[in-house]
């Protein structure tokens, strides 16, 4: 053996294998950007209740993996863990005392899916009704009162 291969073979038994996106990794639980279906912030785990776009994307997604960041409370995570249970998907907790990511769950698969937008989609806020035509607002009858058109 070469001196840069003994040197190489100690550095890997020191700190494990060399790693493809180490800082993508952890940002996303463990797993590559590419491969992911969903991402969830923290504070979006923290809501109550679950997500409905989630539990569809769960059924939807049967062969992918959920990661769940660890460095969250189990109370919050109970409801996804029994989800995932109840889709047939796998899960993995994640806790990393090094990083703690912005994400508190993603899930993804073990092969590039390259999805451009990651994020689960707000409902549109409904729009609020408009003053007919032929109402006159507040500002335009305070203008009329003091003799300004």
């Amino acid at each position: 053996m070469s001196n840069q291969n003994v040197d190489e073979y100690l550095q890997q038994g020191i700190h494990g294998p060399k790693q493809i996106k180490p800082d993508e990794r952890r940002k996303y639980l463990g797993t590559l950007r590419e491969r992911v279906v969903v991402a969830m912030t923290q504070s979006e785990v923290y809501r109550k209740g679950l997500e409905p776009q989630l539990k569809t994307l769960l059924s939807e997604n049967k062969e992918a993996h959920l990661y769940l960041n660890g460095n969250i409370d189990y109370s919050a995570l109970s409801k996804y863990i029994k989800a995932a249970g109840n889709a047939g998907v796998a899960y993995t907790i994640v806790t990393n005392k090094e990083y703690d990511s912005e994400y508190g769950l993603v899930l993804a698969y073990e092969y590039a899916i390259d999805k451009e937008d990651i994020t689960l989609s707000k409902k549109p806020r409904p729009e609020l009704p408009k003053a007919q035509a032929g109402e006159k607002s507040l500002f335009s009858k305070v203008k009329t009162l003091f003799g300004r058109k």
